[in-house]
C-alpha cells in the first residue's frame, strides 16, 4: 500500500491571513467550500471552488477566514447507487477533517438530510434535490494555539505499562450527578477534570484514564425517535472533532480549547489519556442512512460495498456499514487523525474499537500490509499505548492474541475465565493458571510481554460489576428492542435473587463477590482496566447494553450509602497493595522458580491435575531478588476447604471475607470459607 503524504482538514495561517481547505475525493466532478455566517446557517455566504490535484485531493486558500468562523462542504458528481455512487449537491457536507463541529448531529431530523426521496423508496433510490443545510451542524475553523505545560513528550510513556491501571470512564456520565463540582460544567470536560474529581482519580489510585469516544458523533433517527439518544458515541462523523456535547464553554471551537485543558490537567495530575476510537464504520448507517459527511464525499472510496450489489454495504461491524481501511488514502487519514490527537491533543494511546475491521480484506483478517500494521510502525504512533478490542462481527472476527507488537488487547477470555469461576464453575487447572498470570499461551508466541492482557471482569459493554452479581440475565427493555439486543450469556450469578433485594443474606454474597472478582482482576498477572463506577456499586439495573440511555440508568449516582461507601474504602486499599507489590508489576512472564502452584490442600499442584476442573486455586509468587513471597487462595466454590500453610510467616493483605486471621504460620490449618479470596504476604 502507498500512501500519498497529505494533510487533510483546515488548516489556519494567521501569517497568511486564511484558510487552507483540503478534501479527499477521487470521482467527484466538482468540490465546493461553503461559508456561513452563524445568524444565518440556512443559507452560504460565500461560496468557492477548490483545485483538484488529478489524484484525489480538492485543496483551496482562502483569505479572510479566521478561527470560529464556520463552513462545509458541497461535492459534484454522479448519483448512481447501482455502481456505488452517491454524489448529490444539493446536501452539504460535514468535513471528516473538522477539529469541532458547531452542535449535536443532528440537530434535528428532516427527511432533507438523505440524499434519496424518503417518499418515493417504492421506485428505489431517486436523488432528492431538498437542501439541507438548515439542519446540518457546520464545521467550525480553529485556532490550534494552547499554552501546555504539562511536560508532554510523545517519545516517552508518561505511565510504564507494568505501572498501568486502567480506568475506563464516560465523560458525561462520572460528573453529570456530582453535587460538588459547579452546576454549568457536570458532565463536562471541564467537570472531569475539576479539582474535586481529580482528587477523587487521584485517590483512587489508577494511573490512565480510557475515554468513551469523544469523536463527534451522530444520535441515529431510530433511537431519536423513541425518545432515546447515543450515550455510548460510538457512531462517529469525524475522524478529528471534539465532540460538542460534553463541552461546558460552547460549541464555536471551545470545545476543543476545554478539552486541551482536561488533558493538561490530568497530565499534571500524573494520569495518562487514551481515547477510545472508532474508525471502523460511521453513523452514516446501511444504503438508507442519511448523507451526513464520507457517503456524499465519495462513497465508493470511503465505504467497503457490496461487489454483488454496491448500492448496498458489506456490513462487519453490525452498524450498517463498514469504512474501508484498505484504501490507501483512507488508511492515510486515520494515520493522519491519530497522529493529530496525538501532537496536538497531547493524547497518550488509544483503544480501537472492533479493531480486526482495520486489517480486514473482505471475509478475511490479515495484519500484514494493512493499516493495523502500519499504525504499529509509524514513528509517532507506535511510541504511544496502543489497545485493540480483537473481535470484529464478520468472519473470522475473533482475532484475540494474533495483534503484532506493540498492541495490547482487551482480553475476553480472561473475563470469561473468571467470571465463570467466580460463579461456582469447574474450570481447568491450567486454564485458570494461563488467565491469572497473563495468558502467555495468547501472547508469548510472537514476543509479547503480560501486558499485552488488557484483564478485566466488566466494561462498558456489559453488565456493571454490581449487575454482575445481581442479574442472572439482561433486562434490556429500557432499550425499546424488546430485550433482543445485548449479550445474553453474561456468566453472572445473582446469589440467589434477581435484582434489587433487601435480604441481608444476599447482599451480604453479593458484597463479597464483588470484592473476589476485583481481588482477582488485582493479583492477577497483565495490566488491569476497572470499569468506572464498578467501586462504587454503580448499576444499570440489570442493562448490559446501555448504549442508549443518557439518563440515571448510565450516570454515577454518587449518593453513597454505607455499604457503596465501605467498598469504595475496599477497592481503593486493593488498588494501592496492586501498586507496591513489585511482583503483580511485570513486563516478562513468570518462570518455573517465580510461581509455585498449589491444591486447596496447601499440597504442591502434581502433573496429572492441570487437567482437572477446579473451583479453588492456590500459588505462591516469589521476588528472588528481595526474597518476598504472595501466598493467594481463591476459592470460587460453595463450599469450605482446610488449607495448610505453606512455610513462613504471612500476613494478610486482602480478604474478601471478615473474621479471617491475619497471621498464619507454616503448618497451620486455616479454614477457607466457600466463595472467598485471600492474598497473604511474606518476606
Amino acid at each position: 500500500m502507498r500512501f500519498q503524504n497529505y494533510t487533510f482538514g483546515p488548516i489556519w495561517s494567521e501569517e497568511d491571513g486564511g484558510v487552507s481547505f483540503n478534501i479527499y475525493s477521487e470521482n467527484a466532478s466538482k468540490v465546493e467550500v461553503l461559508l456561513y455566517s452563524h445568524s444565518n446557517q440556512k443559507y452560504p455566504r460565500e461560496i468557492y471552488s477548490a483545485k483538484f490535484d488529478g489524484k484525489g485531493l480538492w485543496h483551496i486558500f482562502i483569505s479572510g477566514v479566521k478561527p470560529g468562523d464556520l463552513y462545509a462542504y458541497r461535492v459534484y458528481g454522479p448519483y448512481k447507487p447501482e455502481y456505488g455512487l452517491r454524489f448529490n449537491s444539493s446536501k452539504i457536507l460535514i468535513d471528516p477533517f473538522a477539529r469541532a463541529v458547531s452542535g449535536v448531529i443532528p440537530l434535528s431530523w428532516d427527511n432533507s438530510l438523505f440524499d434519496y426521496r424518503v417518499d418515493s423508496l417504492e421506485l428505489g433510490l431517486v436523488p432528492s434535490d431538498t437542501p439541507d443545510d438548515e439542519f446540518i451542524p457546520k464545521s467550525v475553523v480553529v485556532n490550534p494555539y494552547f499554552n501546555w505545560d504539562d511536560d508532554w513528550d510523545v517519545g516517552n510513556l508518561r505511565v510504564p505499562w507494568e505501572e498501568t491501571i486502567i480506568y475506563e470512564v464516560h465523560v458525561k456520565g462520572f460528573t453529570r450527578l456530582r453535587m460538588d463540582i459547579g452546576e454549568n460544567i457536570r458532565g463536562t470536560y471541564a467537570g472531569l477534570a475539576s479539582k474535586n474529581m481529580l482528587s477523587y482519580l487521584k485517590d483512587l489510585g489508577v494511573t490512565t484514564i480510557e475515554l468513551m469516544p469523544v469523536q463527534a458523533f451522530i444520535d441515529r433517527k431510530q433511537l431519536v425517535d423513541k425518545g432515546l439518544r447515543n450515550y455510548w458515541g460510538y457512531d462517529p462523523v469525524t475522524f478529528t472533532a471534539v465532540e460538542c456535547r460534553y463541552s461546558s464553554s460552547g460549541c464555536n471551537g471551545e470545545q476543543v480549547l476545554e478539552f486541551k485543558r482536561m488533558v493538561n490537567e490530568l497530565h499534571n495530575e500524573g494520569f495518562e489519556v487514551i481515547l477510545d476510537v472508532v474508525f471502523n464504520h460511521t453513523g452514516e448507517g446501511d444504503h438508507l442512512g442519511p448523507t451526513i459527511s464520507f457517503r456524499g464525499l465519495d462513497n465508493i472510496v470511503y465505504y467497503m460495498l457490496n461487489p454483488k450489489d454496491p448500492k448496498l454495504y458489506l456490513d462487519y461491524t453490525g452498524t450498517g456499514n463498514t469504512l474501508n481501511t484498505n484504501h490507501p488514502m483512507v488508511a492515510w487519514m486515520i494515520i493522519e487523525a491519530l497522529r493529530y490527537w496525538v501532537q496536538e491533543m497531547h493524547i497518550d494511546g488509544f483503544r480501537f474499537d472492533l479493531a480486526p475491521v482495520l486489517g480486514r480484506v473482505g471475509d478475511n483478517v490479515s495484519f500484514r500490509d494493512t493499516l493495523v500494521e502500519y499504525i504499529a510502525r509509524d514513528p509517532i504512533l507506535s511510541k504511544v499505548k496502543l489497545i485493540v478490542e480483537p473481535w470484529d462481527l464478520g468472519p473470522n472476527g475473533y482475532q484475540l492474541g494474533l495483534f503484532p507488537k506493540p498492541y495490547s488487547e482487551w482480553n475476553s477470555a480472561y473475563r470469561n475465565t473468571i467470571r465463570r469461576f467466580w460463579r461456582g464453575e469447574l474450570i481447568p487447572y491450567k486454564e485458570l493458571a494461563l488467565r491469572l498470570t497473563g495468558s502467555p499461551d495468547l501472547f508469548l508466541w510472537n514476543s509479547r510481554g503480560p501486558y499485552s492482557s488488557i484483564n478485566y471482569i466488566t466494561s462498558h459493554d456489559g453488565f456493571t460489576l454490581e449487575d454482575l452479581v445481581s442479574y442472572n440475565t439482561k433486562h434490556n427493555e429500557a432499550n425499546s428492542l424488546n430485550n433482543e439486543d445485548g449479550e445474553w450469556e453474561n456468566y453472572s450469578w445473582n446469589c440467589g435473587v434477581e435484582g434489587e433485594t433487601e435480604d441481608e443474606r444476599i447482599l451480604a454474597c453479593r458484597e463479597r463477590q464483588k470484592r473476589n472478582l476485583v481481588i482477582t482482576l488485582l493479583v492477577s498477572i497483565g495490566t488491569p482496566m476497572i470499569l468506572g463506577g464498578d467501586e462504587i456499586g454503580r448499576t444499570q439495573r440489570g442493562n448490559n447494553n446501555a448504549f442508549c440511555q443518557d439518563n440515571e440508568i448510565s450516570w454515577f449516582n454518587w449518593d453513597l450509602d454505607g455499604r457503596r461507601r465501605s467498598f469504595l474504602e475496599f477497592f481503593k486499599e486493593a488498588v494501592r497493595k496492586r501498586r507496591v507489590i513489585p511482583m503483580l508489576k511485570r513486563s516478562l512472564y513468570l518462570g518455573g522458580d517465580d510461581i509455585l502452584w498449589l491444591n486447596c490442600r496447601g499440597e504442591k499442584l502434581d502433573d496429572n491435575s492441570w487437567s482437572i476442573g477446579v473451583n479453588c486455586i492456590a500459588y505462591i509468587l516469589t521476588d528472588k531478588v528481595k526474597g518476598e513471597k504472595l501466598l493467594v487462595i481463591l476459592n470460587g466454590g460453595s463450599d469450605k476447604v482446610l488449607f495448610k500453610v505453606p512455610s513462613g510467616v504471612w500476613t494478610l493483605l486482602l480478604a474478601s471475607s471478615r473474621d479471617v486471621e491475619y497471621i498464619i504460620r507454616g503448618g497451620d490449618k486455616i479454614v477457607v470459607d466457600g466463595r472467598t479470596a485471600l492474598v497473604y504476604y511474606s518476606s
